[in-house]
């Protein structure tokens, strides 16, 4: 068994060896709560819970860091509302009630919450720590101007650029803070000093004056605190290669901390062929996603391309997500009807451990996480479990069950796991059974008016053989379910 991953350092897929065998390590960035999820934040969050998921499966026990950006510019303007003041409210507030907007979509889709899910906020003096030792390397510069701001030098660092091979000189200026403090325009800010009309508890006292931390050193900091100073794997979106983690990579380096083994980023969304972007209108938001499909549509949707690929949605990869499920479902029912024996003797395994996954699914999952193929694999397996079933193969058509059933939920997209899809069979089945019932009253209200009480004994009796109370009142009869 080897696991394989694409490194965008090394532009290469490379076997995965991680430090700890036993505990394979893991920090993902994650949102910054400016405001509410669209669908590429839960297509990011679903990659890494994927790959999760595998590493736990291949060594046993995964130490996954996601963190929570809640102090930033965006969450400060976004606090206020120059045209609607009232609807200003403090900047903290709106990260918390985002950051329980992110929690909450993230679970509709199965996705498991972190090991550890650190708030920038509560890692300020591990992030002025870092910014010192930086200071003392020589790799770091506080502005001249009096601003306040510290910079990262980065002709001091000349690996500067080897996470994303760019030369220095072709790169963009930082566009992080007022460039006249800068002695160059790509250097990018550590620290920014506190600036007039700011909150004043949107501050920190640190030895530069009062201010809050840049956004790339809140990274390098929380994944030391939570991780240590190597750790096994970095993750996130395409975007943020370049300048978010290029930055933290030469940051954490230039302090002495060996960082990231391996980088893995996923792929961006577009919506019917078009890139997501406020400015089109396009922007699918998580809520909305989850509104019109079933979460676990949205799960089986989002995870159906490789995770390094653009993944386009639309009503018609919905409807595939749908469909499929269906045809995953429509085994598993048939097969647990057919297959399952009351004495014991062979069970129908929704709980089964150890199970052997087919050879396809396992080596498309080392294989990069090759879900698409893995997909195929799980889909087959559907396919020669009916065929069995068909066939009255019946110990056949039990490990297509029991394979299907660990590979379904090694990927969170299980339907007889789901419990939406419990809550709506149980609703349908309530719905019949009124039906069934009412009718059974309608008749049993037949034959007292024309006086067969042995009938009407005989359908009361049924009725309540069934565990089925019936409540006789001066208007009508009504049925609950006995205790």
């Amino acid at each position: 068994m080897t696991v394989r991953l694409y490194d965008t350092q090394a532009q290469a897929l490379r076997d995965f060896v991680p430090l700890d065998a036993a505990n394979v390590t893991m920090y993902v960035c994650g949102p910054t709560v400016q405001s509410g999820p669209h669908i590429g934040h839960l297509r990011g969050a679903l990659a890494f819970d994927i790959l999760r998921r595998w590493l736990e499966h291949r060594f046993g026990r995964v130490t996954f860091v996601r963190n929570v950006t809640d102090i930033d510019d965006k969450v400060l303007a976004n606090a206020l509302h120059e045209d609607e003041p009232w609807l200003d409210e403090p900047w903290w507030a709106l990260a918390y009630r985002v950051e329980q907007e992110f929690t909450a979509a993230y679970a509709a889709i199965g996705i498991r919450p972190p090991t550890y899910e650190p708030r920038a906020t509560a890692s300020i003096p591990q992030m002025i720590e870092l910014i010192e030792r930086l200071l003392v390397a020589g790799h770091a510069y506080v502005a001249p101007d009096g601003s306040g701001d510290v910079y990262f030098d980065v002709r001091s660092w000349p690996a500067y650029g080897d996470l994303t091979h760019q030369s220095l000189d072709a790169m963009e200026p930082a566009a992080d803070a007022d460039p006249r403090g800068k002695r160059d325009p790509r250097d990018f800010a550590l620290w920014k000093g506190a600036k007039p009309g700011e909150p004043a508890d949107a501050a920190w006292t640190s030895p530069w004056g009062a201010g809050r931390p840049g956004w790339h050193i809140e990274c390098s900091a929380m994944s030391r605190r939570y991780l240590g100073p190597a750790f096994d794997i970095h993750g996130g979106g395409l975007d943020l290669r370049f300048p978010h983690h290029e930055n933290e990579l030469a940051q954490s380096a230039a302090a002495g901390d060996a960082f990231a083994r391996y980088w893995v980023h996923n792929g961006l969304i577009t919506v019917d062929g078009q890139k997501m972007s406020k400015s089109i209108g396009n922007v699918v938001l998580a809520s909305e996603a989850l509104e019109s499909h079933d979460p676990l549509v949205v799960r089986y949707a989002l995870l159906a391309a490789h995770y390094r690929s653009s993944l386009d949605v639309s009503q018609k990869a919905f409807d595939e997500a749908e469909a499929a499920l269906e045809r995953i479902h429509a085994f598993q029912q048939r097969a647990a009807r057919t297959v399952f024996l009351p004495d014991g003797s062979r069970s129908f395994g929704l709980f089964a451990s150890g199970v052997e996954l087919p050879t396809a699914f396992a080596a498309a999952m080392d294989d990069d996480l090759g879900v698409p193929q893995a997909l195929a694999a799980l889909h087959e397996t559907v396919r020669a479990g009916n065929i069995a079933l068909d066939a009255r193969e019946l110990d056949t058509a039990h490990d297509a069950f029991t394979q299907v059933a660990a590979m379904t939920r090694l990927l969170g997209i299980d339907p007889m796991a789901s419990a939406t899809r419990w809550r709506a069979a149980a609703e349908r089945g309530m719905d019949a059974l009124d039906v069934l019932v009412r009718t059974m009253i309608a008749q049993r209200a037949q034959a007292r008016a024309a006086k067969d009480w042995t009938a009407a004994d005989r359908i009361r009796d049924a009725i309540a053989a069934a565990g089925i109370v019936l409540e006789d009142t001066a208007d009508a009869t009504h049925w609950s379910l006995d205790g």
